[in-house]
């Protein structure tokens, strides 16, 4: 079943800082590979008309929590306060 996360507000610096803290490096991912875990489905980061949003879409939540075991503390690193929106999807289209 998939699941969507989508990210609480923070700014694209934020983003950026957390992709370098995740790859080694690169402020944008480019890949699945990019990810420490495997099991993303699919992932959309942009500035919307007030804040700055990223949504995943993961293959289980088990794969979920094991990259947010790792993402989390980056965040509150990066000062990024507050949890996620996370619930199943119930449909799931890919080209």
């Amino acid at each position: 079943m998939p699941i969507v996360l989508i990210s609480p507000e923070f700014t694209q610096e934020q983003y950026e800082e957390t992709n370098r803290k995740l790859t080694g490096g690169k402020n944008r991912m480019e890949s699945p590979a990019d990810w420490p875990v495997e099991g993303l489905l699919a992932h959309i980061a942009g500035q919307g008309e007030s804040t700055f949003r990223v949504v995943d879409v993961w293959e289980s939540e088990e794969a979920l929590n094991r990259f947010a075991e790792i993402l989390i503390p980056i965040l509150r690193e990066a000062g990024v306060e507050g949890d996620p929106e996370v619930y199943p999807a119930l449909t799931y289209v890919s080209a």
